[in-house]
């Protein structure tokens, strides 16, 4: 695993997705988004929520039990939030484009569309910003925007309808899993 690539197509991401998206389009083995980038960032948002909430929890005993749950909630958010961007974009790709892409090439822009949620997840892990999180949040539309017209192929009529429903389900849909996990985590205890 390369992180110095990792850092540098994060940086390239956020601050040229247009730049980001060409370059992208080039990689010929679309799986790497998995192992090369969806992955390590799972686990440095895992580890962010660890130390943060370690860091600023002082409940006594049982701070490493919630830390770990916190840890463990926010991987399963982002794993199974992942695959079922991953589906439900293709859905949307099946009935809003009248197009079907290949998994690979799917999980690739979703992997990369969901950038700034795993930023924004990452300091948000260290440092509380419930404010700017939301605020933050709606620079996926401009990344998902760029990636639809560059990767994709989408069509220009198409394109700012395609864009705001495929960036609500990139920025949902580990929100809805960690609800779900939170929900279970409390009945289950």
């Amino acid at each position: 695993m390369n992180y110095k690539e990792l850092f540098r197509r994060i940086g390239l991401l956020i601050s040229d997705p247009d730049k980001a998206w060409k370059e992208i389009s080039k990689d010929v083995d679309k799986r790497i988004v998995q192992i090369g980038f969806v992955y390590p960032l799972i686990g440095f948002c895992g580890i962010s929520t660890l130390i943060g909430s370690l860091w600023s929890d002082t409940s006594g005993m049982v701070v490493f039990q919630t830390a770990m749950m916190k840890c463990g909630g926010i991987f399963i958010s982002l794993f199974a939030g992942f695959f079922l961007a991953t589906y439900l974009v293709q859905l949307v790709n099946k009935r809003l484009l009248n197009r079907e892409f290949s998994e690979d090439m799917v999980q690739q822009f979703v992997g990369y569309s969901m950038v700034v949620s795993f930023l924004l997840i990452f300091v948000n892990g260290l440092f509380n910003i419930s404010f700017l999180y939301w605020l933050l949040m709606f620079y996926t539309i401009y990344v998902v925007y760029n990636g639809a017209k560059i990767l994709l192929g989408v069509q220009e009529d198409k394109i700012t309808v395609y864009s705001l429903v495929v960036s609500l389900i990139v920025t949902c849909c580990p929100i809805f899993i960690s609800f779900i996990f939170n929900k279970l985590s409390l009945v289950l205890n």
